[in-house]
Order: C-alpha cells, then structure tokens, then sequence
C-alpha cells in the first residue's frame, strides 16, 4: 500500500481538492490513496464493466438513468443536492408496476423534531414508531450522501423497514452538511443526537436501556464513531452497530474500486468528489474516523454487522473493517450481497435481495435488543403515545 510519502509529493502539485497543498511528511503512515491526492501520481484504473447486476437492481437503475440527473461530480453542492435519487428511481419503478403513486411502508407513527446540532444550528429527526405497547428499544439511524448530499425523506425507507422488522423505533438524524460545515461537523452532530436520544428516550415511549446505532455509507461511518466515541467518553455504548456499506477507508485502488470505479449509483469520481467537499485539508483524509480500516483500537465496540454490495466501490473497505472489527474480538456479522449496488438496503419494495438484507439486519437487531439484561430499576416506565406521535403524523 502507498505510503504519504509517495503520494503528498511536495510543492504545489495538482490537487484533487482544488487550492490546497500539502508538503510530504517526514515519517510515512499506513494509509492507502486518500481521494484528495495528486491526480499525477496515481493513473487511472482500466476502464471495466461492473458486476452484472439483478433483474429487479437493473430495473431500477435503469428508472435511475431515464430520470436524465446530472453527474453530481459536475455540480457544486447545492446543485447536486436537488438531482434524482435512487430513492426517486424506485418510486418510478413502482409506480411504473402498481398503476399508481407507491406508499411508503407503514408504520404506527411518524414525528419530526429539531434539536441542538453540536454547532449553533438545530438539525431535524424523524421519529419512526411501530406497532405496538412499548417503551420500544431504540436505532440511532444516519442517512448516507457523502457527507454532503441528501436528508431525512431521500433515506425514508430504511428507518421504515427497521422500525417494523426489529420492533424499535428508530430516530433518524439528520447533521450539518459540507463543504458548508466540513469535517468533523457531522461526525460531531451524530454523536450530540446520540446523546440526546440517551437523554430524551423516553419522551417518544423508548427504552433508553435498550439503544443502537445503524447506518448508510457515510452514515455507518458515522454510526461507528458514535460507538467508539461513546466507548471512549464512557457514555453508555450502544447495544448494537448495523454498518451497511460504511466509508471505511482512504484507499481508492482497492479491488471494489478498480472494478466499479464507473458503477452507478456511486463511483470513484463522485467519491472524490464527496472528500473535496467534506474535508478541509488533504491531511484529514489520515484522521481515524476516516480511515477506520486502519484502526487497532476497535476492542470493545458492540457486536456488530457489517453489509456491502458487489457493485459498490466501498465494497472492499467494509469488508476489510468487518475482518479488523473480527480481528480486535469484536463480535461481527459480515453479509455480501452479489448483483446489487451500493443503495441497494431500503429498496425492499422492489429489489428482492434488499428485503432480505433489511429482514437480516432486523432480526440481529432484535437479537441484541432481546440479550440486553435490564435491571427493573432502571428499565422506563410505559408511556401513552404523545399527541405529536399520533397516526395522523404518519407519513
């Protein structure tokens, strides 16, 4: 693997992050092709057709490109914010299937709230309740988008499926985006709403003793530094990780990247392009919450799953997180799923793997949920659903 000598070359170099520079360090680190490194040292991979995806995942790529969007790579961030979703694509698909506008995955109720960000401003939550009694266990969800793009309704599907199959309400959170808040901003933000739903579970009928952390590509990075910074601060660690297709890594010539560096929904370019805007330094692509795969300090963390796609350019880096997470004595589940693509998880409607990978993931929530010994002083008393949390609300 590359060393920062051999990438960070001195001077003023041509920077994939426009403006900046770095010089070589003296003393090399273990970390592999950060994106934002001279486009002079390290040529382009040879141009090769993805993995063949599924029947049902093509149908959706397909809605995907006759949606006629943008390359966001092209698009300052506002832009890119406003083009189609694979989350529209699967609407297209379904409707194009059912005859009509497709609903969303019921659920008993939805409610939406702002609370403090770790900055001046309040970020929005959503949060998904099921059927049933309760106070449920609680999933800490973060939504996906590079740190830079999409929100709480683009990843409305996923906190949906998961609050159904593993009986949890789950508190989807949204955080400060770059390149107007750059790192660590959101890395700050999910833990500050961690914190809060610690705090405030019981206002929305949860059980506090019973809580865990999930998330989409940036948003599983995300997921994970909540568990270790939690870990790490001594506040109470979550019962529970789902990591699905987590940036994981620095290094943009693993295998999964040469393979799928033109795959759609996500390639390597618009990888390149989600670190240009999310960091402010060439340097920071070397912090450890980026570059988890690289970490020896991942004992102690919750058991934990790990699910990637094979069309996926972070397919690589989550499986070599989920072989660290192993290695360190952490308890891991790592799924592949061949065929699909990275976005794959909440399409259950309409891609028959991705209903089997949010039927996975829910019953090893409901697992860890179950295996929480809970002392009868502390569990949380029962509480009637507030007026905010009535079906009325449901979206």
């Amino acid at each position: 693997m590359r060393n920062l000598k051999s990438l960070f070359v001195a001077g003023a170099s041509s920077l994939l992050i426009a403006g900046l520079a770095l010089a070589a360090p003296t003393a090399p680190a273990p970390v592999g092709m950060p994106a934002a490194m001279p486009t002079a040292v390290v040529a382009s991979a040879p141009m090769k057709a993805p993995p063949k995806a599924t029947k049902d995942m093509q149908a959706v790529l397909d809605a995907l490109g006759a949606l006629n969007g943008k390359a966001i790579d092209t698009l300052p961030a506002t832009a890119a914010r406003t083009q189609p979703s694979p989350a529209d694509a699967v609407k297209a698909v379904l409707l194009k299937k059912l005859g009509k506008e497709p609903m969303p995955q019921a659920v008993a109720a939805v409610e939406d709230r702002e609370i403090q960000s770790a900055g001046k401003e309040k970020i929005k939550i959503r949060i998904y309740t099921p059927a049933g009694k309760g106070p449920f266990p609680v999933i800490v969800y973060f939504h996906g988008g590079g740190w830079v793009i999409a929100d709480l309704d683009t990843y409305d599907s996923s906190p949906r499926a998961l609050a159904n199959g593993a009986g949890a309400i789950v508190v989807s959170c949204d955080y400060r985006k770059a390149p107007e808040n750059k790192f660590p901003a959101a890395h700050d933000d999910a833990f500050a709403a961690y914190q809060w739903v610690l705090a405030n579970a019981a206002s929305f009928n949860g059980n506090v003793a019973k809580v865990a952390v999930a998330g989409e590509s940036a948003g599983g990075n995300l997921a994970i530094n909540v568990a270790i910074k939690a870990r790490d601060s001594k506040v109470q660690l979550p019962a529970y990780e789902l990591l699905v297709y987590p940036v994981a890594g620095t290094d943009m010539t693993t295998p999964s990247y040469v393979t799928n560096e033109f795959a759609k929904p996500l390639n390597k370019s618009m990888m390149e392009w989600f670190v240009k805007q999310t960091l402010a330094t060439p340097a920071q692509a070397l912090d450890p919450r980026i570059d988890l795969v690289h970490r020896t300090d991942l004992k102690g963390l919750p058991p934990t799953m790990v699910v990637t796609a094979e069309i996926d350019p972070l397919r690589s880096e989550g499986q070599a997180l989920a072989k660290a997470l192993k290695a360190q004595g952490v308890k891991t589940t790592a799924i592949d799923f061949t065929g699909v693509t990275h976005e794959f998880f909440g399409m259950g409607a309409a891609v028959a793997k991705a209903k089997d990978a949010e039927k996975q993931a829910s019953a090893a929530l409901k697992a860890a949920f179950k295996a929480v010994k809970v002392p009868k002083a502390t569990m949380p008393a029962t509480m009637a659903p507030t007026p905010a949390m009535a079906p009325a609300t449901t979206r």
